[in-house]
């Protein structure tokens, strides 16, 4: 049995956009630098705008980087680049 798409929701909300657009990633990375150099890695640092927040408690990062993507297929393969950091929630 094929697994169901777990990018099946986003991928109709996406769907229904007009590409190329600019689209918001907002993802929370462990306070660990090496995870949070993989998070910011997955955006191309001369276009995407990329903003860094720390929480109260200091422990995790939020991460919310704007960037223009030319379709609902890159921005899916990104959240699946984005999946293989470990602690990395996509919101």
């Amino acid at each position: 049995i094929m697994s169901e798409d777990p990018y099946k929701g986003l991928r109709e909300k996406l769907e229904i956009l007009t590409w190329p657009s600019v689209y918001l990633f907002k993802f929370i990375v462990p306070s660990d630098n090496q995870k949070l150099a993989q998070a910011e890695a997955l955006f191309d640092a001369t276009v995407a705008q990329v903003e860094l927040r720390k929480s109260k408690s200091g422990k995790f990062v939020s991460i919310s980087a704007k960037e223009m993507m030319l379709s609902v297929d890159a921005v899916i393969e990104r959240y699946e680049e984005a999946t293989k950091i470990p602690g990395l929630m996509a919101l």
